[in-house]
């Protein structure tokens, strides 16, 4: 009995994780991880550099090249590496 519901958890799992994933383009996952990682660094560098913005501001993909200019304008020389990062 409890190998077949060990089982039976398994097979369900199993098609689960089939069903349910994504298969995004090169170029939209991309996207997604630049835009992560502007988030990121907009929540990092804030005092230092967004000072003058909100700070639950919604970073999207039309402002990925603005944190990254602006990381690299008035930040240190780690935001300067993470705005170089960006550009990419």
């Amino acid at each position: 009995m409890k190998d077949s519901i060990r089982e039976y958890f398994a097979e369900i799992g199993r098609r689960g994780g089939q069903k349910s994933r994504r298969t995004l383009d090169p170029d939209t996952a991309r996207n997604m991880v630049r835009v992560r990682e502007a988030r990121r660094a907009y929540r990092r560098f804030r005092t230092s550099c967004f000072w003058s913005y909100r700070p639950d501001l919604t970073i999207g993909m039309d402002d990925v090249d603005w944190v990254a200019e602006t990381l690299m304008k008035n930040g240190n020389r780690e935001a300067w590496r993470i705005g170089r990062r960006l550009c990419r």
